[in-house]
């Protein structure tokens, strides 16, 4: 099978021909129709969670897909061939840049009907980011005020939507794509560019961000005291490596690095919370009936066909995509199990 690789970290993706996946007792083998791009395959690739996460190289890259099971594991009991699915394969089994991907189970759910395979690509890891955002951790409620930053985003855009279906105020920062963060529900869009959201957002309930750096410090300046902050983009800290489980060793860096959060989110009275998104076939569908119901829509910028994935990552790195953008892998319409040698 075709598969997008990097050979080691910070090289620059390469195509070349993989064995198909092994299907493992309680996984299924997928025929990828489509995938979708995130900011964390470019953080893979360039090696910035390499203190959190091992791969081997080369590594196929790609965290999110919509295609058709062709083959299920024996001890499969939720799926059966032909089945269209979509999913987040869990973080040590990623690699939905490729024509097939063997995934566990409980990683996958039945894509919504009214989806293409092209917008089911664009929603799980997206989608489950938001949905353990803001119902696991922030835990909001009706009526309570939220800070989204970058909504115009491919996270941004969806958790404007599930925020408003929670009931939140949503305020969100923008810049050219003010617009499309106020088509999605956001009650007040703050332009980055001109104007210091700092200054303008004060005591609110929740921030949740996806920037980190000096972003996520100045968030701290707009929550109230005994709110909370969840980012997606800062540093992990001594919590986040308790939950993980990680070593001493590793807990040490950590702290060390999260110094600094650690000071103001005792500072400002405020939890602090590192997200690593976790795959969840359950959560998965919470999100169907969400999308089933049109009640939250896909955000995609552009599709890309797989021979110009490259120009596509080269894309999203630029920052300047509003919402999702998306790979087309395989023609929806050759999807037989028969097309291909199983081993």
């Amino acid at each position: 099978m075709r598969a997008l690789v990097i050979e080691a970290y910070k090289k620059e993706p390469t195509f070349i021909d993989r064995p198909l996946p092994k299907v493992g007792n309680n996984e299924v083998l997928v025929k990828i129709h489509a995938a979708s791009i995130n900011p964390l395959d470019t953080k893979i690739r360039k090696g910035e969670l390499k203190l959190l996460l091992h791969y081997d190289m080369p590594l196929t890259l790609g965290n999110d897909f919509a295609g058709t099971i062709i083959e299920v594991g024996k001890d499969v009991t939720k799926f059966n061939v032909g089945d269209e699915v979509y999913g987040r394969p869990r973080s040590n089994k990623i690699g939905t840049f490729a024509e097939y991907l063997s995934v566990h189970e409980e990683d996958i759910a039945i894509k919504p009907k009214n989806l293409s395979f092209e917008e089911a690509a664009s929603i799980p890891l997206v989608g489950l980011t938001s949905y353990q955002a803001l119902y696991d951790i922030l835990k909001v409620k009706n009526d309570q005020k939220i800070l989204i930053h970058a909504g115009s985003g491919g996270v941004g855009t969806f958790a404007i939507q599930l925020a408003k279906e929670m009931g939140a105020y949503v305020a969100t920062t923008a810049s050219e794509g003010s617009n499309l963060a106020k088509s999605l529900g956001a009650d007040e869009v703050i332009n980055y560019k001109k104007e210091n959201f700092e200054d303008i957002i004060k005591n609110y309930d929740a921030v949740m961000d996806s920037i980190g750096g000096a972003t996520l410090e100045k968030s701290f300046l707009t929550v109230k005291k005994g709110g909370k902050i969840v980012s997606i983009s800062g540093t992990p800290n001594s919590r986040f490596a308790k939950e993980m489980g990680l070593g001493p060793f590793k807990k040490m860096l950590l702290s060390l690095a999260s110094a600094k959060i650690t000071s103001l989110e005792k500072k400002h009275d405020v939890e602090y919370t590192f997200l690593f998104m976790k795959h969840s076939r359950q959560q998965l569908q919470v999100l169907t009936e969400l999308l089933e119901s049109r009640k939250i829509k896909p955000t995609i910028d552009k599709i890309f066909p797989f021979e110009e994935a490259i120009k596509a990552i080269n894309y999203v790195e630029t920052g300047k995509s509003k919402g999702k953008v998306i790979l087309t892998i395989v023609d929806q319409q050759s999807n037989s199990k028969e097309e291909i040698t199983l081993p």
